[in-house]
């Protein structure tokens, strides 16, 4: 009876074994839905990161008038670097600087002022002595037939002397928009544009100040976001900047004050 007893306790029944299988817990693997990835749940929780190259509200009036507020610091008397007496001389200089650096243009005025030193003069230059003198600005041919008909313009039209008014200024040849910005708000203090260089339309893409490409829809943009009182600093400031500490291929951005406003994509050093 004992040995019988024995085999019936460990051998338990069918229905022993079906009750014990049916009462166990079992662990299975938690699959995602199908169109979530695993990680969904971690990034919802995680805020994204702010790209490289934009800012939250680039616009915005307390950071634009960070950014003048850090430029006037940087360069409170900043002015065009143009070496210039009057108002034909400054507008001579500017023709002169297309595609030329300010440094050339100045090593080359003080001959060429001498020898044309009025509109009448200039406009009775002969074409090989003024190309000859001006050959080392680059593109001297077009240049030489600008000053010569500048000259024309504002002897004849103008009684001799350069015009005030962006309207008349546009009529004088060599004088597009930012040749007669610089003229206005340099010499005749009269703010109606921004001037929009090299340096000014690539370090305002890089401010985000606007996305635009052509220098005319940049200014604009710019005219927009920038105080009409700041438009004539803030494109000396801007030019200041560019040669100093933003320029093109390798922006010195650990020396920059701008740098903790500035989310451009090509910095070399970032604080944040």
């Amino acid at each position: 009876m004992a040995s019988s007893r024995s085999k019936t306790s460990a051998k338990p029944s069918s229905t022993a074994r079906k009750r014990t299988s049916t009462n166990a817990t079992v662990l299975r693997p938690i699959t995602p839905p199908r169109d979530q990835p695993p990680a969904a749940a971690a990034l919802k929780s995680t805020p994204p990161k702010k790209k490289r190259g934009s800012s939250a509200d680039p616009l915005a009036p307390a950071r634009v008038t960070a950014i003048l507020d850090a430029l006037e610091k940087a360069y409170p008397n900043a002015v065009c670097a143009l070496q210039h007496r009057n108002a034909w001389e400054l507008l001579v200089a500017t023709i002169l600087s297309a595609q030329c650096t300010d440094a050339r243009v100045n090593m080359v005025t003080p001959e060429l002022f001498r020898r044309f030193p009025t509109p009448a003069d200039m406009a009775q230059a002969a074409t090989p002595e003024l190309e000859q003198m001006i050959r080392s600005t680059g593109f001297f041919r077009n240049k030489s037939k600008s000053l010569q008909g500048a000259g024309k313009v504002i002897a004849a039209e103008f009684g001799g002397k350069v015009p005030e008014t962006m309207e008349e200024l546009l009529r004088v040849p060599g004088a597009a928009r930012k040749t007669a910005n610089v003229v206005l708000g340099s010499w005749y203090d009269i703010a109606v544009g921004v001037v929009v260089d090299t340096h000014v339309l690539r370090i305002s893409r890089r401010l985000e100040l606007t996305r635009q490409e052509d220098p005319v829809k940049v200014e604009q943009d710019l005219m927009q976001v920038i105080p009409q009182k700041k438009w004539i600093e803030f494109s000396h400031q801007l030019i200041h900047h560019g040669r100093q500490v933003c320029i093109a291929r390798n922006p010195r951005c650990a020396d920059c004050t701008l740098e903790p406003l500035c989310n451009s994509s090509d910095k070399t050093w970032s604080s944040h």
